[in-house]
């Protein structure tokens, strides 16, 4: 019997420790949302050894306190690439998304979920699902929490300085942390230079894909550039080459 207890306290102590909360803070923080506008991007990157080149566009609203983020990509090769909608609230901690879809080439379509009544995440499988806090992003919206937090408070942002989200993705999430690299100039086809704010994912162990976003504070902060590279070598890279607000 004593040895059964033993087990089970065990069994529970375990429990309660995987239950623990992904640690990342949890702020009221200043915002301020970009110009609604549509965005165009040159693509380029691989899959699975193959090289890729296209175009994208970025949809951004909002209004009313909600926002919607429709990112879709093209190449001759592959067609359609990339499709992510991410769709919420604006509220006192940013942008709070409600559904988050994504469609990438050779892959199932996934839609996470965000219940804010019942306050978890739900992802697609059923398996999992994440307390929300307040704050929680997605891997479409959190470029644009970035942007609304710089727009709103560009002198805190600062080289060196830090920011963490808890993400959301297809089937888990985990918490990212964006370090500002600092200023810079890049070149862009259809804007010519643009200064731009370098973050960076900053690297944690087991760490499956590497980020970096380039946001122009000169262009309302949209970002001017967005690089993903993935554990196994595949790439995606967008370079803003034209802004159409709305």
């Amino acid at each position: 019997m004593r040895r059964t207890l033993m087990i089970l306290a065990l069994a529970a102590a375990s429990a309660v420790a995987s239950a623990k909360p992904a640690d990342y803070p949890v702020a009221k923080r200043a915002t301020s949302l970009p110009p609604a506008a549509d965005l165009t991007y040159t693509v380029k990157g691989s899959t699975h050894g193959i090289p890729l080149m296209g175009t994208g566009i970025i949809s951004w609203s909002h209004g009313d306190g909600q926002y919607a983020l429709h990112t879709e990509a093209r190449s001759g090769l592959f067609g359609k690439v990339v499709d992510q909608r991410s769709d919420g609230l604006v509220d006192e901690y940013g942008l709070a998304p409600v559904t988050y879809y994504e469609k990438r080439i050779r892959k199932d379509p996934t839609t996470t979920r965000f219940d804010r009544n019942g306050h978890q995440i739900e992802f697609e499988d059923g398996k999992n699902t994440h307390a929300i806090r307040g704050g929680e992003q997605d891997r479409s919206s959190v470029t644009w929490q970035l942007a609304i937090l710089a727009r709103a408070t560009p002198d805190k942002f600062t080289p060196g300085s830090e920011w963490t989200f808890y993400v959301a993705g297809r089937k888990e999430g985990a918490p990212w942390t964006f370090r500002v690299i600092g200023n810079e100039t890049m070149e862009s086809s259809g804007l010519g230079d643009i200064r731009v704010l370098h973050f960076t994912r900053k690297p944690v162990a087991g760490n499956d894909q590497d980020v970096d976003v380039w946001l122009a504070p000169g262009l309302d902060w949209y970002p001017a550039r967005i690089l993903f590279k993935e554990e196994n070598g595949d790439s995606f890279e967008q370079v803003l080459e034209k802004v159409n607000r709305k």
